[in-house]
């Protein structure tokens, strides 16, 4: 592993550990010239669906795209960024799962709801509005009514 600091090609190892539920191992690392710290992730490399987006388009799946969209619901709110992460390996898997090489853009929005809603209201709010494309305040606050009822 190359070191970021000084791009040194020889690092070592000097704690692993798994993290996000057992789908990722979380690794320090020390280069042996500059001996800087960092931390790296090991994940398991999966073919994932493509995604069909609403005009028909097909797109690969872009998990830094996926984090983006749940970061920006989540921006000023108190969610860990091991929480994000752990929604982003879930939403992964549950489409991995599934087996289909395409995957609707819908049904990925609407996992992504569904992570957002147990992390944080507010964050599913937002991204609801967006996602769903609210029109007026009406809808709104019928989707605040499903969650107070939650």
């Amino acid at each position: 592993m190359r070191c970021p600091f000084c791009a040194t090609h020889d690092t070592r190892v000097i704690d692993s550990r798994l993290a996000s539920e057992g789908d990722q191992v979380r690794r320090r690392r020390e280069c042996t010239t500059c001996k800087e710290r960092f931390t790296t992730y090991e994940v398991a490399e999966l073919a994932l669906p493509k995604i069909i987006k609403r005009d028909g388009a097909r797109e690969n799946f872009d998990e830094k795209k996926l984090r983006s969209g749940i970061q920006k619901a989540l921006e000023k709110r108190p969610v860990n960024i091991e929480d994000i992460e752990a929604a982003v390996i879930r939403i992964k898997k549950m489409i991995t799962v599934k087996g289909e090489r395409e995957v609707q853009a819908d049904d990925l929005g609407e996992l992504v709801m569904k992570e957002l809603s147990a992390l944080d209201h507010v964050a599913y709010v937002r991204f609801a509005s967006v996602y769903r494309s609210f029109q007026d305040v009406n809808e709104f606050t019928e989707i605040i009514e499903n969650l107070q009822k939650k």
